[in-house]
């Protein structure tokens, strides 16, 4: 894995981290604590749950990072329904961007994305479901840009959405812990979220050098794994 991407990631890994214990300790924390999470969403039943999710939504939608919302989740709720619950969040941002490009963006996206959704189209094509999962798993690229060129793409929404849910689990789970109230070592927390994010990683980037098949999914991506040169 590139130095640069396993430093992006450890690093939001730490500053959220950070994020949380000023979130708990701070009177800002204390504030925007009963501001938003505890007076919006934790306790609130089935209202707080559907905002959360509605937030969560619009937030990735945009393409504002998912790894917020499942430090959020994480933080709202216990760790597996936090991890749950934001991934939910994510997919459903990740339906709207894609029905969106589908429905009503191929002739507006098509000049600037169409070398991308044609790349996609070829990635995905053979295995749409695993190779979407692949992408999920991969600690590198844009999850906007993503929905975008798949909505312009071939690909059929269930295997895009499906790959994409399981695909999600892993980075959310990291997140979810490091916002969560589970009852460890904040240190111990951390180091553990730090293994569960090296180790998700590493399996994409494997599964991603071992499966391509030649195949690239970005320039971009490629560099940044240091698959510049197909394989």
């Amino acid at each position: 894995m590139n130095a640069r991407v396993l430093l992006k990631g450890l690093g939001l890994i730490f500053s959220l981290a950070l994020f949380g214990y000023l979130f708990n300790a701070s009177d800002l924390g204390s504030s925007i604590n009963e501001a938003w999470i505890d007076a919006r969403i934790r306790g609130h039943g089935v209202e707080g749950t559907l905002l959360f999710l509605m937030m969560g939504a619009i937030f990735t939608a945009v393409g504002l990072p998912r790894q917020i919302i499942a430090f959020l989740g994480g933080y709202a709720y216990s760790l597996v329904a936090g991890t749950l619950l934001a991934t939910l969040a994510a997919l459903l941002g990740c339906v709207i961007t894609f029905m969106y490009a589908r429905l009503f963006g191929k002739g507006l996206l098509r000049a600037r994305l169409g070398a991308r959704a044609s790349r996609f189209d070829a990635f995905v094509h053979d295995n749409p479901f695993s190779m979407t999962l692949l992408i999920r798993l991969l600690p590198v690229g844009n999850n906007l840009l993503t929905n975008l060129a798949a909505g312009i793409s071939s690909i059929r929404p269930r295997a895009f959405f499906s790959g994409s849910y399981i695909g999600y689990l892993p980075q959310t789970l990291v997140f979810a812990l490091v916002g969560s109230g589970i009852n460890i070592a904040p240190a111990l927390k951390v180091s553990l979220a730090v293994v569960l994010f090296l180790v998700s990683g590493l399996l994409g980037v494997y599964l991603y050098h071992h499966h391509r098949h030649g195949l690239s999914i970005d320039d971009e991506v490629d560099a940044q794994l240091g698959e510049s040169e197909p394989s």
